[in-house]
Order: C-alpha cells, then structure tokens, then sequence
C-alpha cells in the first residue's frame, strides 16, 4: 500500500468513524422541553416534535412555535393554570456551571496578611 493510499484509507476511516459516533451521541440527546408540555399528552408531544423536526425553515419552526404557544395559553386558561407569557428559548449561554466568575482568584499573593510574605513592610 502506497503511502497515499494508506492515508486515504485512513482519513475515509476517519469519516466513518465519526459519521457513527455523531450518529450515536444525536440519538443519545434527550428531547428539548415543550412549552406547556404539562398539558399535553405524550401522543401530542411527540406530534409536536415532529411537525417541528419536519419544519423546512427557521422561519416556518418559529410559526409552529408562536401557533402552539398560542393553543398552550388557550389550554391552560381552560384548566385555571397559568403559564409563562413567553415560552422558553435556548437562552443566552451554555447555563449555570464553572466558568469566569467570583472565585479564588489568581492565586497565591502577598496579600493582607501581618504573617511572613504578608503586604505590610
């Protein structure tokens, strides 16, 4: 085996590898909440999921999303319960968890401290 060969047939490897394991962790994802999810049944939920799966464009999901916003306030005034007046979106960021914030610090200094290193001279 030539060398350029090899490295085609590693590189095609590659591809199928990872076209299977991205395959893998897309079936592993759990569905995204639904809006007003509470006052659906699972059969309407998974209809919901697919009409939006389907959905060709962003423009015509958000049409789905606004039209079932709209029947989940209508549901939900039915059976006196209330909602939030905008359903969830993906929101800002990733979420709560470690990142930039209020923490240690940098590290170890000379700080405030009277003891030996401490700031005061």
């Amino acid at each position: 085996m030539t060398p350029r060969s090899r490295l085609l047939a590693l590189g095609l490897a590659g591809l199928l590898l990872g076209a299977g394991l991205a395959g893998e962790s897309a079936a592993q994802t759990p569905p995204r909440p639904i809006y007003g999810s509470q006052l659906m049944t699972p059969h309407e939920r998974q209809a919901y999921r697919e009409r939006m799966r389907e959905a060709r464009t962003a423009r015509e999901r958000e049409r789905i999303r606004l039209e079932h916003h709209r029947q989940m306030q209508e549901r939900a005034r039915e059976h006196g319960v209330r909602l939030p007046d905008m359903p969830r979106g993906p929101g800002p960021g990733p979420g709560p968890g470690y990142g930039a914030g209020r923490g240690a610090g940098p590290g170890p200094g000379p700080g405030l401290g009277g003891g030996p290193g401490g700031g005061r001279r």
